[in-house]
């Protein structure tokens, strides 16, 4: 299974303890410029991620080529895929990475944001975005944890 998620936590706990076992995922990706350029940050969320499972820091546009060369067989059916932002994972998509299904796990309230679910607060912005990726056939999928109902749609 390929679980590609917006979690503007990235690597964390429910990542660690729920969604790696539940996919059976092997390799972790994340795809977030910023997070690409700075290497103690990489090293301090790769300790938490259990030494059996591979890790990535990839910029967005590298995204395609990481995921590709993550698999000497080709198979993208166990790795999670990690973006901070609705736009991350739409510069990804309209890049030509392909997905079907996007799990929204955790984007946090701020001002001018509308809560959504328990976990997920939208800008208008985010919407927008959103909006975007289902019109593209792009099922979304608003949930923190693998065993949680899918939470109310925008």
């Amino acid at each position: 299974m390929l679980l590609v998620r917006i979690d503007n936590r990235l690597i964390h706990g429910q990542i660690i303890e729920t969604w790696l076992p539940y996919i059976g995922a092997k390799n972790v990706i994340v795809a977030n410029d910023e997070l690409a350029n700075d290497v103690l940050q990489q090293e301090i969320m790769s300790l938490a991620i259990p030494g059996t499972v591979e890790s990535s820091f990839v910029t967005v546009e590298t995204l395609t080529e990481a995921v590709n060369g993550s698999r000497s067989d080709g198979s993208t059916d166990d790795i999670i895929i990690l973006f901070s932002s609705c736009a991350d994972a739409k510069r990804a998509f309209d890049s030509g990475f392909d997905f079907s299904v996007l799990n929204i796990g955790n984007v946090h309230y701020s001002p001018g944001k509308k809560q959504v679910s328990p976990s997920v607060a939208l800008s208008d912005e985010d919407e927008t975005c959103l909006r975007h990726l289902n019109r593209k056939g792009v099922e979304l999928d608003f949930r923190c944890v693998p065993n949680d109902p899918i939470q109310a749609r925008f």
